[in-house]
Protein backbone atom coordinates (compact mmCIF):
# COMPACT_ATOMS: atom_id res chain seq x y z
CA UNK A 1 0.00 0.00 0.00
CA UNK A 2 1.12 3.54 -0.76
CA UNK A 3 -0.22 6.53 1.09
CA UNK A 4 -0.45 9.81 -0.78
CA UNK A 5 -1.29 13.00 1.01
CA UNK A 6 -3.08 15.78 -0.74
CA UNK A 7 -2.84 19.07 1.09
CA UNK A 8 -4.51 22.33 0.21
CA UNK A 9 -3.28 25.50 1.78
CA UNK A 10 -4.92 28.89 1.67
CA UNK A 11 -3.68 32.33 2.49
CA UNK A 12 -5.97 34.20 4.88
CA UNK A 13 -6.09 37.95 4.37
CA UNK A 14 -7.84 40.76 6.14
CA UNK A 15 -9.82 43.02 3.85
CA UNK A 16 -7.22 45.78 4.32
CA UNK A 17 -4.43 43.49 3.07
CA UNK A 18 -6.10 42.88 -0.30
CA UNK A 19 -5.13 44.80 -3.41
CA UNK A 20 -7.52 47.56 -4.45
CA UNK A 21 -8.65 45.40 -7.36
CA UNK A 22 -9.49 42.48 -5.07
CA UNK A 23 -11.20 44.75 -2.55
CA UNK A 24 -13.46 45.92 -5.37
CA UNK A 25 -14.15 42.31 -6.38
CA UNK A 26 -15.04 41.28 -2.81
CA UNK A 27 -17.21 44.39 -2.43
CA UNK A 28 -19.15 43.43 -5.55
CA UNK A 29 -19.66 39.83 -4.36
CA UNK A 30 -20.96 41.16 -1.04
CA UNK A 31 -23.18 43.76 -2.71
CA UNK A 32 -24.93 41.31 -5.02
CA UNK A 33 -25.87 38.94 -2.19
CA UNK A 34 -28.85 41.28 -1.81
CA UNK A 35 -29.99 40.29 -5.34
CA UNK A 36 -30.11 36.62 -4.43
CA UNK A 37 -33.39 34.76 -4.76
CA UNK A 38 -33.26 32.52 -1.69
CA UNK A 39 -36.74 32.55 -0.12
CA UNK A 40 -36.42 28.97 1.15
CA UNK A 41 -32.90 28.71 2.58
CA UNK A 42 -32.42 32.44 3.38
CA UNK A 43 -28.77 31.73 2.44
CA UNK A 44 -27.87 34.53 0.03
CA UNK A 45 -24.72 33.95 -1.99
CA UNK A 46 -23.08 36.45 -4.32
CA UNK A 47 -20.20 35.90 -6.70
CA UNK A 48 -18.14 38.33 -8.74
CA UNK A 49 -15.75 37.37 -11.52
CA UNK A 50 -12.91 39.64 -12.60
CA UNK A 51 -12.11 39.20 -16.29
CA UNK A 52 -8.85 39.86 -18.14
CA UNK A 53 -10.42 42.94 -19.76
CA UNK A 54 -11.07 44.47 -16.32
CA UNK A 55 -14.82 43.86 -16.39
CA UNK A 56 -16.50 42.44 -13.29
CA UNK A 57 -19.45 40.14 -13.86
CA UNK A 58 -21.74 39.31 -10.91
CA UNK A 59 -24.37 36.74 -10.12
CA UNK A 60 -26.30 35.22 -7.23
CA UNK A 61 -27.87 31.96 -6.20
CA UNK A 62 -31.38 31.37 -7.56
CA UNK A 63 -33.61 28.97 -5.65
CA UNK A 64 -36.73 27.16 -6.75
CA UNK A 65 -39.46 25.39 -4.77
CA UNK A 66 -38.34 22.24 -6.59
CA UNK A 67 -34.88 22.42 -4.98
CA UNK A 68 -32.80 20.68 -7.65
CA UNK A 69 -33.99 23.29 -10.15
CA UNK A 70 -32.10 26.16 -8.51
CA UNK A 71 -28.54 27.19 -9.26
CA UNK A 72 -25.59 28.36 -7.18
CA UNK A 73 -24.13 31.85 -7.47
CA UNK A 74 -20.76 30.57 -8.72
CA UNK A 75 -22.26 28.78 -11.72
CA UNK A 76 -24.73 31.57 -12.51
CA UNK A 77 -21.85 34.05 -12.52
CA UNK A 78 -19.31 31.99 -14.45
CA UNK A 79 -21.83 30.89 -17.08
CA UNK A 80 -22.92 34.49 -17.54
CA UNK A 81 -19.30 35.68 -17.84
CA UNK A 82 -18.51 32.91 -20.35
CA UNK A 83 -21.63 33.80 -22.38
CA UNK A 84 -21.14 37.56 -22.38
CA UNK A 85 -17.36 37.49 -22.89
CA UNK A 86 -16.59 34.09 -24.49
CA UNK A 87 -13.07 35.08 -25.52
CA UNK A 88 -12.02 36.78 -22.28
CA UNK A 89 -10.42 34.69 -19.56
CA UNK A 90 -11.48 35.07 -15.93
CA UNK A 91 -8.69 36.15 -13.56
CA UNK A 92 -10.42 35.80 -10.20
CA UNK A 93 -13.71 34.98 -8.51
CA UNK A 94 -14.91 36.29 -5.14
CA UNK A 95 -17.73 34.61 -3.21
CA UNK A 96 -19.66 36.00 -0.22
CA UNK A 97 -22.61 34.73 1.81
CA UNK A 98 -25.21 36.71 3.74
CA UNK A 99 -27.51 34.85 6.16
CA UNK A 100 -29.35 35.66 9.39
CA UNK A 101 -28.84 39.40 8.93
CA UNK A 102 -25.06 39.44 8.38
CA UNK A 103 -22.19 38.06 6.36
CA UNK A 104 -20.84 34.76 7.62
CA UNK A 105 -17.89 34.84 10.00
CA UNK A 106 -16.07 32.09 8.12
CA UNK A 107 -15.97 31.75 4.34
CA UNK A 108 -18.05 29.15 2.57
CA UNK A 109 -16.56 27.09 -0.23
CA UNK A 110 -18.24 26.26 -3.53
CA UNK A 111 -20.19 22.99 -3.80
CA UNK A 112 -18.76 20.13 -5.85
CA UNK A 113 -20.69 21.01 -9.01
CA UNK A 114 -19.48 24.61 -8.85
CA UNK A 115 -15.90 23.48 -8.26
CA UNK A 116 -16.12 21.33 -11.38
CA UNK A 117 -17.49 24.24 -13.45
CA UNK A 118 -14.77 26.58 -12.17
CA UNK A 119 -12.12 23.98 -12.95
CA UNK A 120 -13.50 23.53 -16.47
CA UNK A 121 -13.22 27.29 -16.92
CA UNK A 122 -9.54 27.17 -15.92
CA UNK A 123 -8.99 24.41 -18.47
CA UNK A 124 -11.03 26.23 -21.13
CA UNK A 125 -8.91 29.37 -20.93
CA UNK A 126 -5.61 27.69 -20.03
CA UNK A 127 -5.00 29.84 -16.97
CA UNK A 128 -5.47 29.69 -13.21
CA UNK A 129 -8.30 31.59 -11.55
CA UNK A 130 -7.67 33.14 -8.14
CA UNK A 131 -10.42 32.22 -5.68
CA UNK A 132 -11.39 34.65 -2.90
CA UNK A 133 -13.77 33.35 -0.25
CA UNK A 134 -15.10 36.13 1.98
CA UNK A 135 -15.72 35.73 5.70
CA UNK A 136 -15.84 38.43 8.37
CA UNK A 137 -12.95 36.72 10.18
CA UNK A 138 -10.76 36.54 7.08
CA UNK A 139 -10.71 36.13 3.34
CA UNK A 140 -9.33 32.85 2.05
CA UNK A 141 -7.32 33.25 -1.15
CA UNK A 142 -6.35 30.31 -3.32
CA UNK A 143 -4.16 30.71 -6.42
CA UNK A 144 -6.35 28.36 -8.47
CA UNK A 145 -9.45 26.19 -8.47
CA UNK A 146 -7.34 23.02 -8.30
CA UNK A 147 -6.75 23.89 -4.65
CA UNK A 148 -10.48 23.40 -4.08
CA UNK A 149 -10.67 20.21 -6.13
CA UNK A 150 -7.33 18.42 -5.93
CA UNK A 151 -8.54 15.03 -7.23
CA UNK A 152 -10.31 16.55 -10.19
CA UNK A 153 -11.85 15.13 -13.34
CA UNK A 154 -11.01 16.88 -16.58
CA UNK A 155 -10.96 16.30 -20.33
CA UNK A 156 -7.76 14.24 -20.13
CA UNK A 157 -9.87 11.34 -18.80
CA UNK A 158 -12.12 11.42 -21.87
CA UNK A 159 -9.42 10.40 -24.36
Amino acid sequence: MIERKIVTSVLVYTYEELSEEYKRLVDEAKRVTQNSYAPYSKFNVGAAVLLENGEIVCGTNQENAAYPSGLCAERVTMFYANSKYPNVAPRAIAIATFADGDFLEEPITPCGACRQVLLETEVRYGRDIDVLLFGRNGIYVLPNVKGLLPLSFDKSFLK
